[in-house]
């Protein structure tokens, strides 16, 4: 679950640049003491996200609102369904309205399109792995809808695993170079970090194979062929993980060469947002 000192700065943010010096729209026309009721209705199929921090939006805005929750996240929803009902003062309505979908509706469509690759991989032990391709200043919120939709998290930032890139590679001057100082850093600075390391081909897998130190070694853009050749050079000695284009089409055939996780940075840079509506309950 997100914290509410990442999650109420960026609630605070959302309100600042969607009302500013007011809801001159509410304000002119909905008169102060007028009371309603609203319903989050889903209009297509889909994985539904965003139920929690619906609550914090609400609870951050105003103690006069009240939300009803009828689904929670992670369950599967139909047009039709009816997530949530809030009450309280129109104006308050109105004036979360749009935080709360824009919130949702990302979370919803990152979660549905995660939770279609899981789908894919059904019975097969492989993980589905997001990525740090992420919109600024919302990975925490996007990592989450991934967890709703089934996914499991990498690393979150440059902080929390040292992960060997090609350009590393290149920079460092070499894999055994990286590797080495990568291994010297850690014990330097009293860390407990992974050591996870990418290779472009069966070469450089041999010289990770060669020098170790390593947790998980990345098959980046390898072909079927290659993938199942190079699990069987690792022998689950170390962590796998297949990554680079992989598309629905795809995933299942590389989890099947017997990877432990396969990354997709379309999960959260490349997605559809769930269709969803506030709307007015009518008396």
């Amino acid at each position: 679950m997100i914290s509410d000192s990442y999650l109420f700065p960026l609630i605070e943010r959302a309100f600042a640049e969607d009302i500013g010096d007011g809801d001159h729209t509410s304000l002119s026309c909905i008169p102060q003491d007028n009371k309603a009721e609203a319903v989050l209705l889903v209009k297509e199929d889909g994985i539904i996200a965003g139920v929690d921090v619906a609550k914090k939006v609400v609870h951050y805005y105003s103690p006069k609102l009240n939300l009803e929750t009828f689904i929670d996240d992670g369950v599967k929803v139909s047009n039709g369904d009816v997530v949530f009902k809030l009450s309280g003062p129109q104006r308050d309505i109105l004036a979360v309205e749009r935080t709360i979908l824009n919130f949702m509706q990302r979370m919803s469509g990152i979660a549905t399109h995660t939770n279609q690759y899981v789908q894919k991989l059904q019975g097969l032990k492989t993980k589905v792995l997001d990525t740090r391709k992420t919109t600024p200043g919302l990975r925490l919120i996007e990592k989450e809808a991934v967890k709703i939709g089934g996914g499991e998290n990498h690393r979150i930032g440059l902080y929390d695993m040292i992960m060997i890139k090609d350009n590393h590679i290149d920079y460092a001057g070499g894999i055994r170079n990286a590797i080495i100082a990568a291994n010297k850093y850690i014990i330097k600075n009293n860390l407990n970090l992974k050591i996870e390391i990418e290779v472009r081909n069966l070469d450089e897998l041999r010289q990770v194979l060669e020098i170790g130190k390593v947790h998980r070694i990345m098959l980046d853009n390898f072909d079927i062929p290659a993938t199942k050749k190079a699990v069987d050079m690792i022998g689950g000695k170390y962590e796998t993980e297949s990554s680079g284009g992989i598309t629905l089409d795809t995933i299942r055939q590389y989890a099947e060469c017997g990877v432990d996780y396969v990354s997709v940075g379309a999960l959260t840079h490349h997605i559809k947002s769930l269709d969803l509506s506030l709307k007015a309950v009518k008396k």
